[in-house]
């Protein structure tokens, strides 16, 4: 099983790599987080966000799973597959995605929850995409959802409605004003009729064994690794193991049949929602860069924020994943500036600090940069790395004998085939 995961605080483009190197694998199996993931890829010049559907979706007779570590929600996840029956009438998504009996499902009522700790003063504001994820999970630690596998059971609706109606009633005793109680259920259940019409699976026997018969397994991550609700920047992080490791407890695949660890990173920063960002740009370049790579949430079009790349973050996420190949995407919009930065360390109380540490806050840490020279070549139309120019070599080096491994591959473009495979 090979992995792949962002680096950094999400957006790094995941989606699209995994669209193009799923080819080479027989089933992409997605790990964690659900419709809060937003990953974008580009089809005969059109554009799609997937949320919880895998990426290999496009790739005819790849079987794409939808794994126990994920969380369903059924009116979302209703409403993703017709946009991409639309988008592509030819996919064939009930054949070709299956769903773990023992992933859990998103309750209308818990984007509810969601929102007010969001709006509320009493809750710390974390910038959520207010769909319900966080409460999900709580709920699941708290042994107080229901799963997938739930739906066939002959007391499935009376569980649903017993939530549905203790949560309603909870935020309504907090004074907020909730759209009527039996829409909301009917229309959850409409969606539930809806998702039945895939096949659920206990994912964990069916992953193993098409590894024991010699299948090849792509694992998806959604978020990023600074997001990660263990080691990310808490609590401005999201609700699941965004890690190398949570592709194995998601999955339920021994890290004994790990084999390579991609990691995506941008040859920039961006970040989406509060939380520290040490290396962010405040003056009109920061917004000159967030036009020209279109750095808007593809998931909640909020404007992400913009920061030079940032090595002590990404040599933390280096080491807790244990990445092997580094996927490096958007130097191209970088393209045309005179120069470009590295933060090659962050000073904090005088003292020199070479990775990030969660318990930093902005006001903290002062990131230290590298300026270095920047390539004029549009390298759009590039299609061998031997084209590349100096400047973005130079950057390129730089990078892999900080981080002491391979820039694999190099995205030039947002376009499918606009990348290039460097080793």
């Amino acid at each position: 099983m090979d992995i792949v995961l962002g680096l950094q605080w999400g957006d790094e483009g995941k989606g699209k790599f995994i669209d193009l190197i799923s080819e080479d694998y027989d089933i992409v199996a997605r790990f964690n987080g659900g419709a809060n993931a937003g990953h974008s890829i580009e089809r005969k010049g059109k554009r799609i966000t997937l949320k919880s559907l895998p990426s290999g979706i496009f790739i005819e007779g790849i079987q794409n799973v939808i794994g126990t570590g994920m969380v369903v929600d059924p009116v979302n996840f209703k409403q993703e597959v017709l946009n991409l029956k639309s988008f592509d009438e030819s996919i064939q998504v009930e054949e070709y995605v299956v769903i773990s009996q023992k992933a859990h499902l998103v309750l209308p009522v818990y984007k509810l929850m969601d929102i007010f700790m969001e709006e509320n003063p009493f809750y710390t504001t974390v910038g959520t995409t207010k769909n319900g994820i966080g409460p999900t999970y709580a709920n699941k630690a708290l042994r107080q959802n229901v799963r997938v596998g739930d739906m066939y059971a002959s007391d499935f609706k009376a569980r649903v409605h017993h939530i549905l109606e203790r949560e309603y009633n909870l935020l309504i005793s907090y004074g907020q004003t909730l759209p009527p109680f039996e829409t909301m259920e009917e229309e959850f259940f409409d969606a539930v009729d809806f998702l039945k019409r895939f096949k659920f699976i206990d994912s964990e026997m069916f992953l193993n064994n098409s590894l024991s018969g010699g299948k090849k397994i792509l694992a998806e991550g959604a978020q990023a690794a600074m997001l990660d609700i263990d080691h990310g920047t808490y609590p401005h992080v999201t609700s699941s193991t965004t890690l190398s490791a949570g592709a194995c407890s998601g999955l339920g695949i021994s890290p004994k049949k790990v084999g390579e660890i991609y990691g995506v990173t941008k040859a920039y920063c961006t970040r989406v929602g509060n939380g520290i960002f040490p290396t962010e740009i405040f003056d009109e370049l920061g917004g000159e860069i967030r036009s020209r790579g279109n750095e808007f949430g593809s998931n909640t079009g909020r404007p992400r924020r913009i920061g030079w790349l940032d090595l002590p973050a990404l040599k933390y996420a280096v080491m807790i994943n244990g990445v092997t190949q580094l996927v490096l995407t958007k130097a191209d919009i970088l393209s045309g500036l005179r120069s470009v930065a590295v933060c090659t360390h962050y000073e904090s109380d005088g003292k020199k600090t070479e990775m990030i540490s969660g318990l930093f806050s902005n006001d903290q840490v002062r990131s230290v940069l590298k300026w270095m020279k920047g390539w004029s070549t549009d390298i759009s139309d590039l299609k061998e790395s031997s084209h590349l120019p100096a400047e973005l070599i130079d950057f390129l080096t730089f990078l892999e004998k900080e981080l002491a491994i391979p820039v694999s591959y190099l995205s030039t473009g947002p376009g499918r085939e606009q990348i290039i495979k460097m080793h």
